[in-house]
């Protein structure tokens, strides 16, 4: 029986954990349901592979409470490693086995039924095929990244793990990756994803953005945009780094950010946001007008309201 159709596939409160006596993981609550997509966004540093590693069993919390797939993370991290598909930041196959040789060992590892079945059968599915008989080491970076994952599903998890997936691959294996994971999303299967990509944020169902340990938002991408009452307005015209520099120095400015050939210009306070700008509009040199608030610039300033390190990963030698 599959617990997390009964229940969320993950859901755990006050997840703690520290290195040294160095808060990594602080008091962190999160509910991700089946099917779902769940974007786990921070900065290097924030704590998001340290709370992977808790719900896949490869660490334990100090402190807290949950289930992972209706499983105690803190007494059954022996059963949820056989339930769930982990893939690590770098890649961790073995570079002078073939993807074949790989994928035949990930699955004797799991104690796969008919190994050679389901090998030829992810190879099939993954369009390994022509890839096969290749030694991983020889690979892209984007087949790499495909083999990872095949590696990662081989044993039929219902859920994935999937930290920092894309890091070093390029757009088109980036799209190919996430066309993927919708795919085994809507065949049922969960998967938490951390990520630094925006656009990949996007693509979530819901999202939660943590620093330095501590949860700083969550919820849908309207959710997280709406909640952090940012206003924005873009500047086009010319002599815009003069610009961005005098702006950047007025109260009501929190943000200027150039894009392309136009500024972005943020801040909390509308009012006094529009009162730094009034004087330059006046002049007409630039063209002001108010747009929608991107999620870069939501984490930006959840960045800057965010509380400091407490030793971070660093503390053992990890990113987050």
């Amino acid at each position: 029986m599959n617990a997390a159709r009964n229940g969320p596939a993950i859901d755990v409160s006050g997840i703690t954990k520290s290195f040294g006596g160095k808060v990594v993981v602080n008091n962190l609550s999160l509910r991700v349901e089946p099917g779902e997509i769940y974007g786990f966004l921070g900065p290097n540093g924030s704590g998001k592979t340290t709370f992977i590693r808790m719900l896949c069993g490869l660490l334990k919390p100090d402190s807290g409470s949950g289930t992972c797939l209706g499983l105690d993370v803190m007494k059954d991290s022996a059963r949820i490693k056989t339930r769930v598909g982990y893939m690590a930041q770098r890649f961790s196959l073995y570079g002078d086995l073939s993807v074949r040789e790989n994928l035949d060992f990930m699955a004797r590892v799991y104690g796969v039924e008919d190994r050679r079945g389901t090998v030829d059968n992810m190879i099939g599915r993954m369009r390994l095929g022509p890839y096969a008989d290749q030694l991983a080491q020889n690979l892209s970076g984007g087949w790499k990244q495909r083999l990872a994952l095949a590696a990662s599903l081989i044993h039929g998890p219902e859920l994935l793990l999937l930290d920092e997936p894309t890091a070093g691959v390029d757009p088109k294996a980036r799209r190919d990756f996430w066309d993927q994971v919708h795919e085994l999303a809507g065949q049922g299967l969960t998967a938490l994803i951390s990520t630094h990509y925006m656009d990949e944020a996007e693509r979530c169902h819901r999202l939660a953005y943590i620093s330095y340990g501590n949860l700083l938002t969550k919820g849908t991408v309207e959710d997280v945009i709406a909640g952090c009452g940012l206003h924005t307005w873009e500047v086009s015209g010319g002599d815009l780094y003069e610009l961005a520099a005098e702006l950047k120095k007025l109260p009501g400015v929190e943000q200027v950010a150039h894009f392309g050939n136009t500024l972005h210009v943020s801040g909390v306070d509308a009012g006094a946001l529009r009162a730094a700008l009034a004087p330059f509009m006046a002049k007409g040199a630039q063209t002001f007008s108010e747009v929608p608030t991107s999620l870069e610039e939501v984490f930006i300033s959840l960045m800057g309201t965010s509380p400091g390190p407490q030793g971070g990963e660093a503390a053992q030698g990890g990113r987050a």
